[in-house]
């Protein structure tokens, strides 16, 4: 059976939307790899979010076009999840959510609080934008 064949099935047996590079990394070397993502993007089985982390795509119902087979900000939660990276929402978000405000954020900010995130996770023209929570514990609590 052909690499592309192996990927494929384990793309498809897997529930998850989100598959992060390291996972297939068990069945086939990173170069042969690189080659059947690429070529599963290229084929629109697959949507690049990021370095090492892509997302099946579905057939939308309305447009009969291939499309991420979840929301922007699931495959985002996903990622994070699946990365180990703990993030909350962002200022704007938690005071609609509370209530404070009746002004909706359109930009997808997450909260990393103390930890310092660089990874570049985006879809098209949406991407995540990070801010840090400030709130650093005393010296006498560090590790």
């Amino acid at each position: 059976m052909k690499l592309e064949d192996r990927v494929a099935r384990s793309i498809a047996r897997r529930k998850s939307v989100v598959i992060l590079r390291s996972e297939l990394s068990n069945l086939g070397s990173p170069a042969q790899l690189s080659l059947v993502l690429s070529n599963l993007v290229k084929a629109q089985r697959l949507v690049r979010v990021g370095v090492g982390i892509y997302a099946k795509t579905r057939l939308n119902k309305f447009t009969h076009e291939l499309a991420p087979a979840a929301t922007f900000e699931e495959i985002a939660a996903e990622a994070f999840r699946k990365l180990g990276i703990d993030v909350t929402h962002g200022k704007l978000a938690r005071e609609y959510n509370a209530g404070k405000t009746n002004q909706v954020p359109m930009l997808a900010v997450v909260d990393t609080g103390h930890r310092r995130i660089t990874r570049r996770i985006s879809l098209g023209s949406r991407f995540i934008s990070y801010e840090r929570n400030g709130k650093r514990r005393p010296k006498e609590q560090r590790p």
